[in-house]
């Protein structure tokens, strides 16, 4: 995985030939006070592997700002790169895996190795009620990080628009169909079905 993010990072996207990429792992992002923790799969090859930051400078991003910014989680509804003026309110975005895995498919030893990040961010985030997994891969990344942890856990399929209480004392956990044009420009995931996500966590922390 990181000999690809930095191969990436080296021959980089035509359109990009000029800029910089980032090349490293991307940390998480956003309110210190967050109630929410979104969870993504992996930064993005052109998106987050060059610019840094997560679900910034690509299509994924492209659909999940505009939806952040109807709920009032985002002052804007763009993210093209850092020191773009983003503020965050009440939400943390991260991913499972820091580094930009080959075809978007890290290996389950990939995924381990980048939990203990996810675990460190979710202890630092005082106010967390719950989190939003974009996509199977993030939904049962946030699964085995607590199995990790032997914490015992209902059982939970993958579904979009799924609730689920992880257990007393734990943070609840909603799933979502991934941004990405895979699902958005096929009609998987609509403008609508997202921001009633985005509605119903709302409600949620109130």
């Amino acid at each position: 995985m990181v000999e690809w993010r930095e191969e990436v990072a080296q021959t980089k996207r035509k359109a990009y030939q000029d800029q910089d990429y980032w090349g490293k792992p991307v940390p998480g992002f956003g309110d210190p006070d967050a109630k929410i923790m979104i969870v993504g799969l992996a930064p993005g090859a052109h998106g987050s592997n060059r610019t840094g930051r997560m679900f910034t400078g690509d299509a994924s991003g492209d659909f999940l700002y505009p939806a952040l910014h109807r709920a009032s989680f985002a002052n804007q509804d763009a993210a093209d790169h850092i020191g773009d003026g983003l503020k965050l309110k009440d939400v943390f975005i991260t991913a499972i895996c820091r580094c930009v895995p080959p075809n978007n498919r890290p290996y389950v030893a990939e995924i381990k190795n980048c939990l203990p990040w996810l675990e460190k961010e979710v202890e630092l985030l005082p106010n967390l009620q719950g989190f939003v997994a974009l996509g199977k891969i993030a939904f049962d990344g946030i699964l085995r990080m607590y199995k990790m942890q032997n914490i015992d856990l209902p059982k939970m399929d993958f579904g979009h628009n799924e609730f689920y209480d992880l257990g007393q004392g734990l943070p609840w956990l909603q799933s979502s169909y991934h941004p990405s044009q895979q699902n958005t420009l096929t009609g998987r995931l609509t403008e609508d079905m997202f921001d009633e996500i985005w509605g119903r966590v709302k409600q949620i922390i109130k």
